[in-house]
């Protein structure tokens, strides 16, 4: 297993910018497929991105790209998610996810992923 613990979390306007910060520690993090998912109130839980275990390969929900960059550092242990220009309908509890053994960027499903963080909120004011 790998533990995750979210951070960078806040509220924001609309247009402005956050980065999440997920801190990964147990298991080797550098052999773990990773990804960003949201949840908002009263909707399941939904993909927002992912990335391989070298970083060279990403992978984006429509509803993010051009918006949002998923980004690693294995040496620090810890996964990252820039978001800019932010909108109200990003509003959302973020979690990471850690897919241990799986080099690839293309995990999409929450069943994909095998453990999570307790997710950190952000609100984007209009």
């Amino acid at each position: 297993q790998v533990q995750l613990v979210e951070s960078g979390g806040g509220l924001v306007q609309a247009g402005g910018s956050l980065r999440l910060s997920c801190a990964a520690s147990g298991r080797t993090f550098s052999n773990c497929g990773m990804g960003w998912f949201r949840q908002a109130p009263g909707k399941e839980l939904e993909f927002v991105a992912a990335i391989s275990v070298s970083g060279g390969s990403t992978n984006y929900a429509d509803s993010v790209k051009g918006r949002f960059t998923i980004s690693r550092d294995n040496a620090e242990n810890t996964l990252y998610l820039q978001m800019n220009s932010l909108k109200p309908e990003d509003t959302a509890v973020y979690y990471c996810a850690a897919r241990p053994e799986y080099h690839y960027s293309d995990a999409r499903e929450v069943s994909d992923f095998g453990s999570w963080g307790q997710g950190t909120q952000v609100t984007v004011s209009s």
